[in-house]
C-alpha cells in the first residue's frame, strides 16, 4: 500500500514540480529577482499574502514592488520617511498599511544587522540541530522584538507556540530552503535542512492528505502539520515536502 502511495505521488511530484508551475503561484513573484535579499523578502511578502485567489495574490505582491521602486532590498534599507506615504493605502483583505509599514521597519531592523533573511530563523547556538518548530518559534520571537509592534500584525506572522499550522511560513521555507533540481523551489539557504522541511498545510492539501490517509487527526493545528510531515517523510526522507507539489496539484488543478 505504502509503495502504491509513493509510486502515484511521485508521479504527480513530477508532473508538477515543473517550471510550468511558477507563472500561476505565488512563487512568480521571488522568480523575478536575482538578488538574494530581493528574493527573500518578495517571497517572505508573497507567501505572508498567499490566501485568497492566486492572480489577486500575485496582482498585489507585484503592487508592493512597485511601490519599492522595483527594488525591495535597495528601497528597504535606503528608503527615508516621506518615502513611506506610499503606502498608506496598501491593502489585501486583512493586511492593511500598518502591516505594511511594520514589515518595512523590521525588514529595515535586520538587514541593518544581518547579510540574510536565515539568520531570522537561528538561534544563537548550534543551528545544526535546529529543528523547523524551535526555528518558526525564534522566527516570530525575532520579528516582534522591535518596541511598539502594531498587535494586529501578530495575526500574520503565526508559531507553533500559538497551535497554528503555520502554512505560509512552511511554504516560504520550502522556497528558500528545499534543492529543487527542476528550478521551481530556489535552495538558496544552507542551514535549515531540506529533510527537516514541514508541509504547508492549505484547505486543498489537507483535504487530498485526508483521502489518502495520510492524516488521521481531526483537529487542524500545528500537529495535524507534523503527522502529514512525517508521513510524507516515510515516502521520501531526504525531501519529504517535494509532495506538496503533488498534493496541491491533486487537489486544486484535479479536484481529487
Amino acid at each position: 500500500m505504502l509503495l502504491d502511495l509513493k509510486s502515484f505521488l511521485d508521479s504527480k511530484v513530477e508532473q508538477y514540480n515543473q517550471p510550468g508551475f511558477i507563472k500561476n503561484d505565488p512563487i512568480c513573484i521571488p522568480h523575478q529577482f536575482t538578488k538574494k535579499q530581493d528574493i527573500e523578502i518578495m517571497g517572505f511578502w508573497a507567501s505572508m499574502l498567499a490566501w485568497g485567489q492566486r492572480i489577486t495574490i500575485i496582482n498585489k505582491c507585484n503592487e508592493l514592488i512597485e511601490l519599492m521602486d522595483g527594488a525591495p532590498h535597495q528601497f528597504i534599507t535606503q528608503h527615508e520617511e516621506k518615502d513611506l506615504k506610499r503606502f498608506l493605502h496598501f491593502k489585501h483583505r486583512t493586511f492593511n498599511a500598518t502591516d505594511t509599514l511594520y514589515f518595512i521597519e523590521f525588514f529595515k531592523n535586520h538587514y541593518l544587522n544581518f547579510e540574510s533573511l536565515e539568520d531570522a530563523f537561528l538561534p544563537g547556538s548550534e543551528p545544526e540541530n535546529l529543528s523547523i518548530e524551535n526555528a518558526l518559534n525564534t522566527f516570530q520571537k525575532h520579528f516582534f522584538s522591535l518596541p511598539d509592534y502594531p498587535h494586529r500584525t501578530r495575526k500574520h506572522v503565526t508559531s507553533p507556540n500559538n497551535k497554528s499550522t503555520c502554512k505560509r511560513l512552511n511554504m516560504f521555507l520550502r522556497w528558500m530552503v528545499r534543492k529543487d533540481v527542476k528550478g521551481v523551489d530556489f535552495g538558496i539557504w544552507n542551514t535549515l535542512q531540506m529533510k527537516d522541511l514541514l508541509c504547508p498545510l492549505d484547505l486543498h492539501v489537507e483535504r487530498v492528505a485526508r483521502k489518502l490517509g495520510l492524516i488521521e487527526r481531526k483537529q487542524v493545528d500545528w500537529q495535524t502539520t507534523l503527522e502529514l510531515s512525517n508521513n510524507l517523510r516515510l515516502l521520501d526522507k531526504n525531501d519529504p515536502v517535494k509532495y506538496d507539489f503533488a498534493l496541491f496539484g491533486l487537489g486544486i488543478e484535479e479536484k481529487f
